[in-house]
């Protein structure tokens, strides 16, 4: 962990901050290895159910890259032989993770911020939060959250977003392929709570596994992913949450997870 990154229990949920409110949360080598520490902590341990990820105060929840010109007056150093760059280190490990990760977006997201928006399963956002793309603005193309950007949202939306570097409100029709809930400031964590407490009392072995086979299954040809899933169903069947499951529901009685 780093100053830049504080964590917090939220009952079975660990809140993970980034903590750079005067520079408005903006991403830089250290909130990248605090975040990916912070996500390592949450699966280390077995009371943890979800994760939610947010920025401290309220104006940004993350204003993209901690742009730092270099001598020569590029926006920033980048070894093109190097894949191992803080960003795709830190999305790579967002997307390891076996816990939902839930964004609450409590600011403008922009750039590598909304990168972030789209790495997590979830989102409940402030209504009046922006939400953008403001590379070209400056020559770039945010190139490294462009998976991301492709999960998420419709080819058009994305492209409108990437080439014009204009921003949405993420109460606006248009941002609901982005956010599941928006509201106002006020009601942020209520809604936040209530979303959160609907997922920590469902199987955390379920779910778990089950991040881990989408995540593959993304990215595999149908056959593949078929036959990958039908492995992993029987795999589940087996578990111990899976036989509780089935037991509560034939006894008429709440589960008890035991996340075996």
């Amino acid at each position: 962990m780093t100053d830049d990154v504080r964590t917090q229990r939220r009952g079975a949920a660990l809140e993970i901050t980034i903590h750079r409110e005067e520079r408005r949360n903006a991403l830089n080598e250290r909130v990248a290895t605090g975040l990916i520490s912070a996500l390592d902590q949450a699966e280390a341990d077995t009371e943890i159910r979800a994760v939610i990820l947010t920025g401290a105060g309220t104006r940004a929840f993350c204003a993209g890259g901690d742009l730092q010109p270099a001598a020569d007056g590029s926006p920033f150093t980048l070894d093109v032989a190097d894949p191992r760059h803080y960003v795709a280190r830190l999305l790579r490990r967002m997307d390891a993770c076996r816990l939902p990760l839930v964004a609450r977006v409590n600011g403008h997201a922009l750039g590598g911020g909304l990168g972030l928006v789209c790495a997590c399963d979830l989102v409940v956002a402030d209504e009046a939060a922006m939400l953008g793309t403001t590379e070209v603005r400056v020559g770039l193309f945010p190139m490294m959250i462009l998976p991301y950007l492709l999960r998420v949202m419709p080819h058009r939306l994305m492209m409108e977003l990437c080439l014009t570097g204009e921003l949405i409100r993420a109460g606006d029709e248009m941002a609901r392929p982005i956010v599941n809930y928006a509201v106002p400031a006020a009601e942020l964590d209520a809604k936040l709570d209530w979303l959160i407490d609907r997922v920590v009392g469902k199987s955390p072995t379920g779910i778990r596994l089950g991040k881990q086979a989408l995540a593959r299954i993304r990215e595999m040809p149908a056959d593949h992913a078929l036959e990958y899933a039908q492995f992993m169903l029987a795999t589940l069947a087996r578990t111990q949450d899976s036989k509780e499951g089935f037991a509560a529901f034939i006894e008429k009685r709440p589960p008890h997870w035991t996340g075996q």
